[in-house]
């Protein structure tokens, strides 16, 4: 049987350059216009309608997200459909998930506000630039990240791992440590 083409989503999530002038990226575009409109439908709701917040989320990652699941807006995506949420997951207000390369939060993750989850980038050669690529963000069980802390491509952060507030982070976080600065480093044990 022969292989088909991938997609252009899938080339995206295998971390391949995309151009802008690619002929499929109308179709990653499309995406984008969709999450555009409906992160300002969800951005413009009454907060205490919590069933309807997880409502138009579910619709925004194109996939129904569990009751436990608590979002305050806003919130801002550049795509949505790579959004996975666990259990008891909580995202705090003002959030920042670029996911094209795919973003996954497990159970009991704490997001706090202002936080940006990056999994896209940019070539660095100055010709290549107007082109990304993208690397999946894991964030394990129990996980706390902390106000405005930013988390780049092809991150995963262990099992009950903390980053400190304001952190970036540009390497992969150990089970049960917590990280704090720019760049994040190793502060304690748990």
């Amino acid at each position: 049987m022969k292989n088909l083409p991938k997609t252009i989503f899938e080339r995206d999530l295998a971390g391949e350059i995309i151009r802008l002038d690619d002929p499929e990226y109308p179709q990653i575009y499309a995406v984008i216009r969709k999450a555009i409109r409906i992160t300002s439908q969800l951005n413009s709701m009454m907060v205490d309608d919590e069933d309807e917040v997880r409502r138009v989320f579910s619709e925004l990652i194109n996939q129904e997200v569990d009751k436990t699941f608590f979002l305050i807006p806003p919130f801002y995506t550049d795509f949505g459909h790579n959004i996975r949420i666990g259990k008891n997951v909580f995202v705090n207000f003002d959030c920042v998930f670029m996911d094209r390369g795919g973003i996954t939060l497990e159970d009991n993750v704490l997001v706090g506000p202002k936080v940006s989850l990056i999994t896209t980038n940019h070539p660095l050669e100055p010709a290549q630039r107007k082109s990304t690529y993208s690397k999946p963000i894991l964030i394990q069980k129990n996980a706390w990240i902390g106000a405005n802390a930013t988390v780049m491509p092809g991150i995963t952060i262990g099992e009950n791992a903390v980053v400190a507030a304001g952190a970036v982070v540009t390497k992969d976080v150990a089970a049960n440590t917590i990280v704090a600065g720019v760049p994040a480093r190793v502060v304690k044990k748990i």
